[in-house]
């Protein structure tokens, strides 16, 4: 899928703004099949690049990768369809960032580059939070066209219950006033989303909801491993007592054990 086609129909929209950028990301579907649209717009330019519907979970894992820092940061080559998408990480005097760049089979390229945000790779975290909702999204979808003729309510329920919070705008900026972007002069971390750094190891913790409801997915990953879990929200506040209860047992072991070295004769400060 080379470009934009007349009759697409727009399933899902979401906005993200990074720094002083703002993305646009457009789920749509034409006789051709389903694409991803991501567009990024400044003060001063726009570029959009077109994900085939299959690469959407590629894309999300590569963010995976670049977010985790476990790549070393090295080029990554995506093939699929009729199209090549590069993604190259760079270094500038605002820091580092993604450049992803689409080259079609008449070698027309379209290039975005995202911003990693701070230290932190904020940045990409969010881009990738927003990649992760578009795909629970599509998946529903899909799941829906096996059982059913989809039903646009499935989907619009999807989009007003998805969390809504100060770093994400949901909805495309169409003809009218651009959304103002956050009153902090820094891109901050989702009130939805988290992540945690353990050793080798990063975990992403992603509030979010389908029309079963909300959820909280926790994603492990470690180099190019990566692996989830998804909590229904009605079971959250058992499981945050339980793991408290392995803090309480950890901190008592811990105690015991500390209390035995004091207790030796033999022990000596």
């Amino acid at each position: 899928m080379d470009g934009v086609t007349g009759g697409d129909v727009e399933l899902m929209s979401k906005s993200l703004q990074v720094e002083h950028k703002l993305f646009y990301f457009d789920l749509k579907e034409n006789p051709r099949g389903r694409y991803l649209k991501i567009s990024e717009k400044t003060t001063t330019s726009r570029s959009t690049i077109i994900v085939p519907e299959s690469g959407i979970v590629w894309f999300l894992d590569l963010f995976n990768l670049y977010s985790n820092g476990d790549d070393k940061f090295e080029s990554k080559e995506l093939q699929m369809d009729t199209k090549v998408f590069y993604f190259d990480v760079g270094e500038n005097p605002r820091g580092r960032f993604l450049k992803i760049s689409e080259v079609s089979a008449a070698s027309v390229r379209s290039t975005i580059i995202v911003p990693s945000g701070n230290d932190a790779d904020e940045g990409w975290v969010q881009f990738r939070h927003v990649l992760a909702e578009i795909h629970e999204a599509s998946q529903m979808l899909l799941s829906s066209i096996e059982n059913r003729q989809v039903s646009s309510q499935v989907l619009l329920k999807f989009q007003k219950s998805s969390p809504i919070n100060a770093g994400f705008y949901d909805g495309p900026v169409r003809n009218g006033p651009t959304v103002a972007p956050p009153s902090s002069d820094t891109s901050r971390m989702s009130s939805t989303a988290r992540v945690l750094r353990a050793e080798q190891k990063k975990f992403f913790f992603d509030l979010g909801s389908n029309a079963r409801g909300q959820y909280l997915r926790i994603s492990e990953v470690i180099g190019g491993d990566r692996s989830a879990i998804i909590l229904p929200a009605s079971a959250l506040e058992q499981f945050h007592e339980t793991v408290g209860e392995f803090v309480e047992l950890l901190k008592a072991q811990e105690q015991q054990v500390s209390s035995a070295v004091l207790a030796d004769p033999g022990y000596t400060k």
